[in-house]
């Protein structure tokens, strides 16, 4: 069983997961860098390699999800990314590349789809098991239509997404399902704060923690601060200073403005161990001109002083939603790259008046913690019991038209930081089909430009039978991926049915609850009844009403989601991922057919002149180096971009000249040790028969007609070896073998139907001891069963295991040998004897 956690970061994707083997559970990480779409193919690189690839490297796409191209957001994105940027045809962002030599537009969610399929490909080639479920991590303020994008592009690599997680909840998760130490149930919670800088967002989070079972009470964030904002005030800097100080427009050339960036990176995180003046050096920067400069800690973090004031207002925010006092914290802990940052760290602990704790792995925690709510969330996989609970980032509230007031009607279903996965009811009154309206209630605490959700449309509502209106029971909820929906609505119908007078009136409100869940709201439109009325209903006693029966009807609704891809261009990107994926393996084939020539030409070329050399004549080492020199050439040349099958073919041209010389070094270094056993087990033989010719009482039980069999083997491997040797002795080295090892191992194999020196080779080898039980056995082999030699052989053994020993098996009599034959169920005739 495999469970896996997917970290989708700004720059690299973490994948998490956890193997269930016989000796154990065994956890693995796999890391993919940056996506790298080149000519035919899609591959993953590392991030120094994005300079020799800027136009079609595509990094830095996450936050890219779920907005219009027209998003102040993108627009802003686009000054910084080296790739290409354009409108896509539904309004979305697209990434332009370059594909099959000509020029292509991604969706995000195909680019995003690109790399998961590569760590699919990459983690069932790894460990030869299919990828299928799995939990995707999403910062914990992606909005509705940033969360359905990302669902879409795990559906386009073919991943069944069990459930996005937020970011700093995955992160409690990995901390505290290893806790043995956290309160009881009934005890009060333990409160910490996660605190997670990453390269392009930050995110806090505070949880409450008993023993199984997981609160997020309260997040916070700020989107658009993170490890890369102090980057960039570094690039900043030294553009500024190179331009003064060599007349460089770095800006101008993104070949040189990502190098400053990967420099200053490597910069920032130097500094974060040494508080000292620290160098920057950039060798062939631009125009051929190398560049230096330097900075010690102090500088630099004055140089970020207003970013490092952006860390602590979700952090007081935080404690403000959660409604706790410093002192209700029990640890903080820090994850992410730029929590590494001293001066971050500081700013954390002086607002909470701890020491931090980094007991957490700073970059694989939130695929960890991905891979064990995979793990929770499966069936096939027991795990200790632990529940969480997350909650809803932004409030949420539903608007629909009022039929009896002018205007809308509106009701918040969510408030900020509202448990979730949650479901509510509401209760409508209406005559005909109506739209509901879902929206953030505070557009200015969303980071996303617009506040719409989406609509729903209700449908086949109409009035009851007698003209009123029709109780409308919608059900709304926040689901395991933190996405607001209009789960489910139906119509609450009433019939009168004649009976009795007396009969008990149905009681119709408790069946519309029993259709509620524990939580609802009702918001029911109407005219309420004037007090009057209710007066003159109770001074008027109540007439015997017929029996009224109540049906609940669902209904279909309609949804129109803000920024949601139609499931017809899903497919289509679906199949179009499929083809790259078809071309991304023929790619791969006729690369290494091209790889296994260049690597053929260097390996036998270096052999001419060490192993191969003695082998080969003088004239044909020339003609065969000048051959491969030529291929080297050509493989650099017009050879560069060939079919698969010119590979294939150059290949078999080449080993046509250079199989011959590599089997005679193969057969030069192997003959002497298939002839030394053969050697070896002819001497045995001889051996044998020379001690029966002498008479000696080891072997006077042995068949005259089987010895003269041995003997004939020992003339025939004798002569045949002598004539072999004399032949090959003649040859040089440049020659092909008389006789090639595989004929020498042909002979050395005894035949099966010579029984006698198989034992005796048995018996010199030391595998076996020879007993006289064997020949007695071999006299009887002509017993109703058909009985191969070894089984003959295992049946002496199991016999002697009986308890009979050597010493004993005097007593086995001759008469009853066919009987314990026939007693052992042996059918072992397909046994070949190999020495």
């Amino acid at each position: 069983l495999c469970f896996y956690g997917i970290r989708l970061g700004f720059l690299e994707l973490h994948l998490c997961i956890i193997l269930k083997e016989d000796s154990g559970i065994r956890i693995t990480l796999i890391k993919i860098g940056v996506l790298c779409i080149r000519m035919s193919w899609v591959m993953k690189i590392s991030l120094p390699q994005i300079i020799t690839n800027v136009k079609n490297a595509v990094h830095g796409f996450k936050k890219l999800h779920g907005r219009a191209f027209e998003d102040p957001y993108i627009q802003a994105e686009r000054a910084k990314l080296p790739y290409e940027l354009q409108k896509m045809p539904n309004g979305s962002v697209g990434v332009k590349v370059r594909y099959l030599d000509e020029e292509r537009l991604f969706a995000v969610e195909q680019i995003t789809g690109m790399l998961l399929a590569k760590l699919k490909e990459t983690s069932e080639s790894a460990l030869k098991k299919p990828v299928a479920d799995c939990v995707i991590s999403v910062p914990s303020f992606f909005t509705d239509a940033e969360r359905r994008s990302v669902m879409a592009a795990a559906q386009i690599a073919g991943l069944n997404c069990l459930k996005l997680m937020n970011e700093t909840t995955a992160v409690a998760l990995a901390y505290g399902i290893y806790k043995q130490d956290l309160p009881a149930l009934e005890e009060k919670p333990r409160n910490v704060v996660f605190v997670d800088m990453g390269h392009s967002a930050y995110q806090v989070s505070i949880c409450a923690f008993n023993k199984g079972k997981l609160k997020v009470l309260a997040t916070t964030f700020d989107p658009f601060v993170g490890g890369r904002n102090f980057d960039e005030a570094l690039v900043d800097y030294f553009s500024e200073e190179f331009r003064t100080k060599y007349k460089l427009n770095v800006k101008e050339n993104p070949r040189a403005l990502l190098r400053l960036y990967q420099e200053c990176e490597k910069l920032k995180k130097l500094m974060s161990a040494n508080a000292s003046d620290l160098p920057l050096n950039i060798e062939c920067f631009m125009n051929d001109l190398d560049v230096s400069s330097k900075m010690n800690r102090a500088q630099f973090e004055q140089l970020c002083a207003a970013l490092l004031a952006r860390v602590e207002p979700p952090l007081r925010a935080a404690m403000d939603q959660a409604k706790l006092q410093r002192e209700d914290i029990y640890s903080i802990e820090i994850v992410g790259g730029a929590t590494r940052i001293p001066a971050v760290k500081e700013q954390i602990s002086n607002f909470f008046c701890k020491e931090i704790s980094t007991t957490l792995n700073a970059d694989e925690a939130v695929a960890r913690g991905c891979a064990l709510q995979c793990a929770i969330l499966s069936p096939a996989f027991k795990v200790r019991e632990f529940s969480i609970t997350d909650v809803v980032p932004y409030s949420i509230t539903l608007r629909w038209k009022s039929s009896y007031e002018e205007g809308t009607g509106e009701c918040e279903v969510f408030s900020k930081n509202h448990a979730a996965p949650f479901s509510k009811v509401i209760t409508f009154h209406k005559k005909e089909p109506f739209d509901l309206e879902a929206y953030y209630t505070h557009p200015q605490e969303v980071p996303y430009p617009d506040s719409r959700i989406g609509r729903f449309t209700i449908q086949n509502v109409g009035p009851q039978h007698d003209g009123d209106n029709s109780k409308v029971k919608v059900k709304v909820r926040v689901n395991i991926h933190g996405l607001f929906s209009v789960a489910s609505a139906s119509i609450i119908e009433k019939q009168s049915v004649e009976g009795e007078h007396n009969d008990t009136p149905m009681d119709t409100e408790s069946l519309c609850n029993s259709l509620q869940d524990k939580m609802q709201v009702d918001q029911e439109e109407g005219v309420q009844k004037s007090q009057a009325e209710q007066q003159n209903q109770q001074d008027h006693p109540s007439q015997p009403k017929a029996k009224t029966k109540v049906k609940s009807i669902d209904l279909p609704i309609q949804a129109s989601l803000c920024r949601q891809l139609g499931q017809d261009l899903i497919n289509s990107y679906i199949e179009n991922e499929g083809k790259m994926m078809m071309q991304d393996k023929l790619e791969k084939e006729r690369n290494d057919a091209k790889n296994a020539v260049e690597e053929y030409v260097y390996e036998f070329r270096d052999k001419l002149c060490g192993a191969f050399e003695k082998f080969i004549t003088e004239e044909d080492s020339n003609k065969l180096t000048l051959m491969l020199e030529d291929t080297e050439n050509w493989l650099y040349e017009d050879g560069e971009d060939q079919p698969k099958q010119v590979y294939m073919d150059k290949l078999q041209e080449l080993k046509k000249f250079g199989q011959p010389i590599q089997e005679r070094c193969m057969e030069h270094e192997e003959r002497p040790k298939v002839l030394n056993e053969l050697g070896k087990k002819i001497q045995l033989l001889m051996k044998a028969v020379e001690a029966y010719k002498n008479k000696d009482e080891k072997y006077d039980h042995l068949d005259p007609a089987e010895m003269e069999k041995v003997e004939k083997y020992i003339n025939e491997a004798m002569n045949w070896l002598n004539s072999k040797m004399n032949a090959q002795n003649k040859l040089s080295l440049t020659q092909d073998p008389v006789v090639k090892v595989a004929e020498i191992l042909a002979k050395s194999k005894v035949k099966k139907n010579n029984c006698t020196c198989c034992i005796l080779l048995k018996r010199f080898l030391g595998s076996h001891p020879i007993t006289s039980l064997h020949c007695r056995l071999l006299q009887h082999r002509g017993s109703a069963v058909c009985w191969s030699p070894w089984s003959l052989h295992i049946a002496v053994h199991t016999m002697l295991s009986l308890g009979q020993g050597d010493a004993g098996e005097n007593r086995i009599r001759g008469e009853n040998i066919q009987g314990l034959l026939r007693s052992f169920p042996l059918k072992m005739s397909y046994c070949t004897w190999n020495y």
